[in-house]
Formats: structure tokens, sequence, C-alpha cells
């Protein structure tokens, strides 16, 4: 069901007026959204299936994720709800002090009650984003060792043609230019080696964040045959993750490497997996 009216929209809010979402009322709330200037997201209190039914198909996969400083201030807010302790046990992090830490690329990295953000890495909304939904939504389910592409997680499919544009491709275009470059710099993020059985021409798992692993598998081009490049997640990442967190992880690791190639490609020498230059 797609809403017709600003008042389908109010009806399925709890009407509280709590202004987490920056309007003064759940009635501004609605006719924003209704007018596509606020994603139905943005409020705090509504279920990710409701979210789903009254967003139209097309704009599941064509609207990038939610990745606005209000969607970020939302969920850094609830982190005052949360029992770090469980947390921790849940997610594959640790409680210290009055910090939950999970391992990001294999960093430590922190967030405390108040929303706030410790550790070495830049906060990036492709980071911080899926990192507190994890942390506030994630089952903990185990990896299972098994590989899906994206389009086989739940809420995938609608979804794939900008992830394969704005994530695989953008990653193949690197690998394509700087494929040297491009397997130092996806072994430099406390990569592992994959199963033998899904070996290719440059492949790793990376775990941007505990109980999520990726893997990218890079074919070169051979005769009469161009390169490809897929990325795969445990079959377990839709339980752990929504699959919009999942869609920032992807894009926002591709744009990182973007960058990095662009920095190093031209002459910058980047650090080698020992995080020597």
């Amino acid at each position: 069901m797609v809403a017709k009216s600003v008042m389908d929209i109010l009806k399925h809010l709890d009407k509280s007026n709590c202004r987490e979402c920056g309007e003064k009322t759940c009635l501004a709330f609605a006719s924003e959204v209704f007018k596509g200037r606020k994603p139905l997201v943005a409020c705090p209190k509504l279920d990710r299936d409701t979210i789903r039914r009254l967003t139209p198909e097309k704009e599941l996969w064509e609207t990038p994720p939610p990745e606005g400083e209000a969607y970020l201030n939302v969920l850094k807010a609830a982190m005052a709800s949360v029992d770090f302790a469980e947390a921790a046990q849940r997610t594959g992090g640790r409680f210290t002090g009055d910090r939950l830490i999970l391992p990001v690329m294999g960093k430590p990295f922190g967030v405390d009650a108040r929303g706030n953000f410790y550790g070495d890495i830049h906060v990036n909304p492709w980071i911080a984003v899926p990192f507190l939904n994890h942390v506030l939504h994630g089952k903990g389910v185990s990896p299972s060792g098994e590989w899906a592409s994206f389009r086989e997680l739940e809420g995938g499919r609608e979804r794939y043609p900008l992830f394969q544009k704005r994530c695989e491709a953008a990653m193949k275009q690197v690998a394509d230019t700087h494929t040297g470059l491009f397997d130092d710099m996806v072994h430099l993020f406390d990569g592992k080696a994959v199963s033998p059985r899904f070996q290719s021409d440059i492949s790793v798992v990376l775990h941007p964040l505990p109980k999520i692993p990726l893997m990218i598998c890079y074919w070169r081009p051979e005769e009469n045959m161009g390169s490809s490049l897929n990325l795969f997640f445990d079959t377990c990442a839709d339980q752990n993750l929504d699959i919009a967190s999942l869609f920032t992880l992807g894009v926002g690791l591709a744009r990182m490497l973007e960058k990095l190639a662009l920095r190093h490609g031209f002459g910058e020498k980047i650090p080698d997996r020992h995080g020597k230059a």
C-alpha cells in the first residue's frame, strides 16, 4: 500500500508530536513526507514493515538510503535506551567504561550513550549509520560461511540495480584502472583469505562490522572476455543489519576505494599491508 494522502501517512504515526524527526507535529511530518521532502525513516517510532508498505517500490531502490544529519541524530538519540552490556554480547563488541566498542575494518570504534563516537576512523555516514543500526537492531546471528549476492538478501532485489551501479561497477572501474593498487587497498583493511572455491584473480573477505563479513571477487579481463567484479555478503547479513544499511556499507566502501585510488594512483605511495609506506 502506498500513501495517497497526508492522512494516509498520519494514521500510521503515534501522534505524540515528539519532534525527534525535526518537525513540530506528526501532522507536519506527514505533510513533509507526502511532499517528498522527508523520508518516512526519519520517524524513529515507525517500524520498517510500515515504512516499506508506505513507500513506492520505485523509490525503495532509486532513492539512496538516508544519510543526512537528521537521520544520524535520530539514531544517536536512540543510543540512550541501549543496554550496552547486552549489545556488546549480541554484536560481537565489548563494553568498557561508558562505551560500546566494535571492530570496524579491524580497528576499534566506539560509541557512548549520548551518541558520541570514539576511535581513529573518520566518522563518515556510510560507517556511522550502519554501525548504529547494527547496535540498535542487529539480531546477533553468527556468520554462516555461506555467501549471497546483494539481490538475494531480504529487500535487496528492488535496490540491486542501484547497488550494482554505485558499488560493484564503481569498484570494478577502480580495479580495471589500478589493478595492483586495488589489490593492495582491499587487503589493507584487515582483509582475510577466501575459501579456495571462491578464489578469483583478486579476492578478499572484509569485516566492515562484526558479524557482517563481505567478500569481493575480481576477475581480470581475458581474451574475448571482459573483467568482472562481484560483492557477496554472508547469508546472515540481512538478520544483523537492515538492507538500507547494507546498501550504504557497500556504496560507501566503493567511494572510499575510489578516493584512495585517485590519491595514490598519481604517485603518492599507499602504505603496504603492514602499514609501511
